[in-house]
């Protein structure tokens, strides 16, 4: 069992991801902890199929802003769907803390106005008091050069207010970009992390 055999070497928390809801339920049952349950939506039987498990067992739920009508194309739509996510949970007794809304990244190079609908809807959500997540670099799909536009993605979403961001921790363009975002907003006290970490690799030996 990958649930089993993960926990038997790692203590970092792991996401449950997966469509089949008896694979789901399976693993929350043995879960050591409090899993992140990827995902829910806004269609009704898929939420009357998950939420009832988290219920039970507990978790934090990914809610994708999609239903049966697809996928909105403004902001507003998104907003509606979360929405509908977080008063379906209430149902369950699950509450809002417990639900982190990805708002979707879609590919710049088929919409120009794809960042702008994604980053407002993150907007929205953090000024209600929501959690975000974001897989930052569908963004750049069909894109030259393609960490260039995630990391300055990844910097707007953060100042919008992303909770958490699906990137590669092993790029450098999107770490330099966590790393300075928190120094320019003020996260990164006196700068220090940054500091250790930047004039470390300074001084390295070519």
């Amino acid at each position: 069992d990958a649930i089993s055999g993960l926990q038997a070497i790692i203590d970092l928390p792991l996401q449950i991801d997966t469509t089949d809801v008896t694979a789901m339920e399976a693993a929350m049952r043995i879960y050591n902890g409090k899993p992140m349950i990827n995902s829910v939506n806004g269609k009704t039987d898929v939420m009357e199929a998950v939420f009832p498990l988290v219920a039970k067992y507990g978790g934090v739920v990914v809610g994708l802003t999609l239903d049966e009508n697809g996928i909105p194309d403004t902001a507003e739509g998104r907003l509606a769907i979360a929405d509908k996510i977080y008063a379906r949970a209430a149902e369950y007794g699950i509450k809002a803390k417990d639900i982190v809304i990805d708002a979707l990244t879609m590919t710049m190079s088929t919409d120009d106005k794809s960042a702008d609908i994604t980053l407002e809807t993150v907007r929205e959500i953090t000024r209600r008091g929501g959690r975000t997540v974001l897989g930052v670099s569908n963004i750049s799909f069909g894109l030259p050069q393609r960490e260039v536009i995630n990391g300055a993605f990844f910097t707007m979403a953060m100042q919008a207010g992303l909770s958490a961001g699906f990137i590669n921790p092993n790029s450098k363009i999107m770490m330099q970009a966590y790393d300075s975002y928190l120094v320019l907003s003020g996260n990164d006290s006196q700068c220090a992390d940054y500091v250790a970490k930047y004039a470390v690799a300074a001084d390295a030996p070519k």
